[in-house]
Parts: C-alpha cells; structure tokens; sequence
C-alpha cells in the first residue's frame, strides 16, 4: 500500500541527527521554476495570493528569494520531519526506528503544490505555497494546471499496483487526478460521534490521516483488511458507513 498525505503550513527547521538518511525530490526542476515564478511576486502578491496576513507575506517572500537550486544539509531538511502541522502531530516521525524510516520511504507519499510529490526524507527548502494557489505559469493559471497528470503518474509507479490509500485534504488529491489513475484508491473518512450525529472536525481528521499513516508504517500494512484494523485514538471502523474504496473510522468525543 502507498499512503498519501497533505504538507503542511507549519515549519519546523530544526536540525536532525545526521544518522537520519536523505534524498532528493524527483520533481526539483519544477520546484525551482515555480520558486523562480514567486521570487517575482511582492509581498502584496503574496498577500493576495495565498490570503495571508502582511507578516506572513512578507516571510514568504524572503524564503522565496532565498530559495536555491540545490538543497543541503544547510539550506533544507527532510520533508517528513520538516513539516508540522495536525498531519505530521500524529504520524510522530520523531518515534520511528530505522526500519520504519525505510518502509515509509517506500510506501508514503506527500503532496507538495511546489514540489509535486516528496519521499519522507526528500530534502526541501522552506515555503509555503498551497495546492489551490492560482500562481500563474506556463501551463495555465493554477498549480493544478502546472502538474497536469504527473502526481497521479508518479503515484501509480511509487505504489507498483498497490491500493493508494488517500489520507490527503480535497485540495491536494485533487491535484492527482485520481480518474487518469491506475492504482486502485482508498478514500479515508474521520469522524466524531456527538449527539447522536457524525460530524467531520478537521482538527481531529488531519490528526487521525498522520496516525494512520503512521499505522500503516509501523504495521507493514499491504492489505484492506489490515487498514481496517485501525484503532489509533478510540476510532473503530465503521462496515455499515463503507464500501471496498471508500472507509469509514468514527469515535465517540
């Protein structure tokens, strides 16, 4: 199985021990091309762009005009622990051995609106810039434009024929083009049984696709029945919500 999960807003550039391995993104070429588009924008674009306050423009901006070609043990760090939001809360990468590390190389994928798809421990500079910015370029208006079929083309041949089990927001599987794809997919629900009703909190939903990934890590898991053994934080599979491509996890909050 390839697990499939969103980055996230939140840094953290912390060093890492150097006995964690590394490796470098397939699609830098493009990353540098879209970082050489916004390193003309001003913060005002920036502010326009990605809805964000001056502050955070203006942030951006400088990690957009630092941006280099190649990235290194000083410029960058490995994307599985660089990211840290909700997601990377519950994968608790912090907490994998050797051999998880590996196995997650293999079998996890994250989606990037600047550099496509990324391994665990693809090196990536800080930035920020969100799958549904309309960041004008030579394919058309929007990232989605720029990648065309090529996230759901590198996902089929990181996944081999595999399920991919998509643990990634809307925006972001979007950009995969799931109906071009050859893989089979596993869509993933979280949700929170309040006063009788289900209720998607996304707090709690991005938390629980890190600690399945995290499960399907740890576990080896390679099969549907193993997915729905899933148990992290009180969620229990739900049969009666679900369907072979489509799997429902509650829990009672």
């Amino acid at each position: 199985m390839l697990a499939v999960i969103s980055p996230a807003k939140k840094l953290n550039f912390d060093p890492l021990p150097d006995t964690v391995g590394e490796s470098f993104p397939e699609f830098q070429q493009d990353a540098n091309r879209l970082a050489t588009i916004a390193k003309g924008l001003s913060v005002s674009d920036l502010r326009k762009l990605m809805k964000i306050s001056e502050d955070l423009a203006t942030l951006n901006r400088d990690r957009f005009q630092a941006f280099a070609e190649k990235s290194d043990a000083r410029n960058s760090k490995q994307a599985m622990f660089a990211f840290a939001g909700d997601t990377y809360t519950g994968l608790s990468a912090s907490e994998f051995e050797a051999d998880d590390l590996a196995y997650a190389q293999d079998h996890l994928r994250i989606l990037s609106g600047l550099y496509g798809v990324l391994r665990p421990l693809d090196r990536i500079q800080p930035y920020r810039l969100e799958m549904g910015s309309r960041l004008a370029n030579d394919a058309g208006p929007t990232l989605y434009a720029y990648w065309g079929n090529r996230i759901g083309k590198a996902l089929d041949e990181a996944s081999g024929g595999a399920p991919v089990v998509n643990l990634a927001s809307n925006e972001y599987f979007k950009a995969a083009n799931a109906k071009t794809m050859r893989s089979p997919i596993i869509n993933v629900a979280f949700k929170e049984e309040r006063d009788g009703l289900l209720k998607m909190i996304g707090f709690y939903a991005k938390k629980a696709r890190g600690s399945m990934a995290r499960f399907i890590i740890q576990n080896r898991v390679e099969t549907l029945e193993g997915l729905k053994d899933f148990n992290i934080d009180g969620y229990g599979f739900k049969p009666d919500l679900s369907a072979d491509d489509s799997l429902v996890f509650t829990r009672k909050s």
